[in-house]
């Protein structure tokens, strides 16, 4: 088989740092800026509250998706929006030193997670334009295996750094470096993928217009809730990340924070070892071990278990918050089980949208409309978990995540596990789409 793309370069060229590129600007919103926010003294609700309305660009990114169709090609969108992405990094530096470094770095993380998000559609359009559908199967591990390279540099690099330089050079030029480095690494990714994508161009259709795009959309959207069951479904998608949602907010800041406040006072160093590296490696072993897991016993009989995964990390946590141990082996042990039942539950959610939800006449559309209800969930429970820590302690937080847990599990065992329409579309395209 031919593994050259219309570049005339083999897909290994561009694909690894593609999808690098799409992993290190969400790392960067999602994680290194709550951290960042923590080392500057902001109180865990604020960051919770902020983090998660700079999460909401994910959430309504189906929305403008189709309308990217009217730049002239893939590859035009995926440079641009990682050369805009890397300036508004920068400038994130930047405004650390400004009197009002708070409200700017806001908008300035607001504006990273709007191009990443922006940059996503783009990301898998070309993957899925640019290879024939072996080519599409052959490649998907590698989508995943880098955008999750994005969380081992962010957590296991980045992070690390940051610690080091807190301490030698002060928090604020230390956080300076990082997000220079961030930006520096995004333009230079834009700058190599300005000669290594492959062009990917739009098709030219009817409807190639804003107003016969818009038509399109709308058409999409009736078709989505018009689907059998529907609001049940969206009721199982957004309480799947109940539990998950808050651990991931709260868990990093309680591990920084001082053993007197109830926290276990670890370095930034430290937490970027123990999550970067040990938590980075294991969160992969568990997605891998999760696709298995589900392939052999089928997603109706996987689901319980994949449920009781994903809600590890809250048991975890509990332990943690009970016993704060001081020895860092321990706590990489217990993060990096959180991290393996994190990777292992998650698959359940992504094959529920794809093969449940998604299926029918806009299939693609559907599965990123169900990906974006997703991240709803994801950003509410962020959004209140600051608020809830905060009133209850962590101790009790953590115990109140467990039950988060509850409402999902009992729906998945109520709900069907099967879809009730059939798509016209080709499934290795949304197996790719969704591996990244």
């Amino acid at each position: 088989m031919d593994n050259r793309t219309s570049t005339g370069r083999s897909p290994l060229t561009w694909i690894p740092t593609l999808y690098f590129a799409q992993g290190l600007p969400y790392f960067a919103v999602a994680l290194i800026a709550g951290m960042m926010l923590k080392s500057m003294g902001v109180p865990n609700d604020d960051i919770a509250h902020w983090t998660a309305y700079i999460g909401a660009a994910w959430v309504f990114k189906p929305l403008w998706s189709p309308f990217l169709e009217l730049a002239s090609s893939k590859k035009l969108i995926v440079v641009s929006f990682q050369l805009i992405g890397g300036v508004c990094l920068g400038l994130v530096a930047l405004a650390l030193h400004l009197p009002a470094w708070m409200v700017l770095c806001i908008v300035c993380l607001g504006l990273v997670a709007i191009a990443s998000a922006t940059h996503d559609i783009a990301c898998d359009g070309c993957y899925i334009a640019s290879l024939t559908e072996k080519q599409q199967a052959q490649y998907a591990g590698w989508t995943g295996t880098f955008f999750n390279a994005g969380r081992f540099i962010s957590l296991g690099g980045l992070v690390i750094l940051a610690g080091y330089l807190e301490k030698t050079q002060g928090v604020v030029p230390a956080w300076t470096v990082i997000f220079l480095i961030l930006s520096a690494t995004m333009i230079t990714l834009g700058l190599y993928h300005s000669w290594a994508l492959p062009l990917a161009p739009n098709p030219v259709t009817d409807n190639h217009t804003v107003a016969g795009v818009a038509r399109t959309l709308k058409d999409v959207i009736i078709e989505y809730f018009r689907k059998p069951g529907i609001w049940v479904s969206i009721l199982f998608i957004i309480l799947f990340r109940a539990g998950e949602a808050q651990v991931q907010t709260i868990g990093p800041l309680f591990l920084r924070e001082a053993r007197n406040l109830g926290g276990l006072g670890l370095s930034t160093a430290e937490v970027g070892a123990v999550y970067g590296t040990t938590g980075t490696i294991a969160f992969i072993v568990g997605s891998v071990a999760g696709g298995y897991f589900t392939s052999w016993l089928s997603l109706k009989r996987a689901i319980l278990f994949l449920i009781l995964a994903m809600n590890l990390p809250n048991l975890v946590f509990y332990f943690l918050s009970t016993t704060l141990p001081t020895d860092l082996t321990t706590i990489g042990i217990a993060l990096g089980l959180e991290m393996f039942g994190y990777g292992f539950g998650f698959v359940g959610l992504i094959l529920y949208m794809m093969q449940v939800v998604a299926p029918g006449k806009y299939q693609t559309a559907h599965y990123a409309f169900s990906t974006g209800i997703m991240q709803l969930g994801f950003v509410l429970f962020k959004w209140i978990s600051g608020d809830i820590q905060m009133a209850l302690g962590y101790q009790t937080f953590f115990l109140w995540v467990l039950l988060s847990a509850v409402p999902v599990t009992i729906l998945s065992q109520l709900i069907p596990m099967n879809s009730k329409e059939k798509s016209p579309e080709a499934a290795p395209q949304q197996q790719a789409a969704a591996a990244s």
